[in-house]
């Protein structure tokens, strides 16, 4: 699957430290809270409709006429706990009803019937519960919206040895600093997935790291931000859900996403937890950027770029030209770029060196000519529109 939101789109293969993953996306998410709606107000159902995301985190809410006001919450949990243990919650009550008690105790889990995980190319994206009727009722709404046909968009997120390397780079430093703190790696949705804990931390670090992390990867922000606010007259800042304001916090961002943040706490000071989980971000950035992407232009884009003529991909390495011309041109010489060029409209003459060893070669559509860096080119004759794919390659 891959989102057609964006005409230009950076793909990123398979990489140890950050993959694509299936995300909800805002058309699905409006198709199955509409159908479970529909359901629901035929069935004369007076009901709360929550739909979360494959973190738990809530995405929409709503409720038909004479919904009673508890099922509100009652509908968020119902639907956390499909998405975050990827099973209907109808499956949590029935091991409590046959006698495990102990499934109560699941971290972030409730056992009522209601909930249903969104499932698209068997990963599940989010979950819809549902909430104010009997247990089948409820489930009921739910299974409509579920239903639907579904779509997602991709987005990169954290793996294991994405967490592990920015972890391991701040603890490395760390120990050669001689100071010895806690190292916590989390989630985008905050949820741990990596901790460095030497064996001269102290215990009460672990709990610290892993919250300034959270702090970081929730609000998308150094949780340095919000000590600042504190220290600086807003002590509200103290309130924020889910928030530490201690500094310490960095946020793991690929493709301008935010996968996850990484939290220190334990160090000599405030300052050297900051500088330590900015060195394991940083860390983490450069090991993702080494790794290579691939770039998709639809035919929409292209057309678009042709009709006007210009680069639609700038790279260091290479460039792509969608490259137009209407008449003859200037002399042209490129002292460390190699032209690539393909014909895709018209026709025109090229003329290349100069000083009286020029060579005259005629394009049409289909064609492919090579200009290497430091040959002097020039157009002539060029039909209107001539219409040419270049790639810029630095030699």
């Amino acid at each position: 699957m891959t989102s057609r939101t964006a005409t230009i789109a950076k793909i990123r293969p398979p990489s140890p430290y950050a993959r694509m993953r299936a995300t909800l996306d805002e058309p699905t998410v409006d198709a199955v809270f509409a159908a479970a709606l529909r359901f629901a107000l035929d069935q004369k159902s007076r009901v709360v409709i929550a739909i979360v995301d494959a973190g738990g985190n809530l995405v929409q809410l709503g409720r038909t006429p004479g919904a009673q006001v508890a099922s509100s919450r009652v509908a968020v949990d119902k639907a956390r706990t499909a998405a975050i243990f990827v099973r209907p919650s109808r499956d949590i009550e029935q091991q409590v009803s046959s006698g495990r008690l102990g499934a109560l105790a699941l971290h972030g889990a409730v056992a009522l019937t209601g909930g249903i995980p969104l499932v698209v190319d068997g990963q599940v994206i989010g979950a819809i519960g549902t909430s104010g009727e009997t247990p089948d009722e409820d489930e009921a709404v739910s299974i409509a919206g579920a239903a639907v046909v579904k779509t997602a968009s991709e987005t990169p997120a954290l793996t294991f040895l994405g967490a592990r390397v920015a972890a391991e780079a701040s603890g490395a430093e760390s120990a050669r600093r001689n100071v010895a703190p806690v190292v916590a790696v989390v989630d985008a949705s905050g949820e741990l997935v990596y901790v460095h804990r030497p064996d001269a931390a102290q215990v009460a670090s672990v709990g610290v790291a892993t919250d300034k992390a959270r702090t970081a990867a929730i609000y998308r922000r150094p949780s340095k931000d919000f000590e600042d606010q504190a220290s600086g007259g807003r002590p509200s800042a103290l309130h924020l859900a889910g928030a530490v304001p201690l500094q310490g916090g960095i946020p793991l961002v690929v493709d301008g996403v935010v996968v996850g943040a990484i939290g220190v706490s334990g160090a000599s000071s405030a300052d050297e937890d900051q500088e330590l989980a900015l060195l394991g971000a940083s860390t983490f950035a450069a090991a993702v950027a080494a790794a290579p992407s691939v770039t998709h232009i639809d035919a929409d884009e292209m057309g678009r770029a042709f009709a006007v003529g210009r680069l639609v991909v700038d790279t260091a390495a290479y460039k792509i030209d969608a490259g137009r011309r209407t008449g003859p041109g200037a002399l042209e010489r490129h002292d460390a770029v190699t032209d690539v060029m393909y014909v895709v409209e018209g026709n025109a003459v090229v003329v290349t060196g100069e000083s009286g060893d020029e060579t005259t070669t005629k394009l049409a559509p289909g064609d492919v000519f090579v200009i290497p860096a430091t040959v002097a080119h020039t157009f002539t004759d060029v039909s209107d529109p001539f219409r040419y794919l270049v790639a810029k390659v630095a030699s």
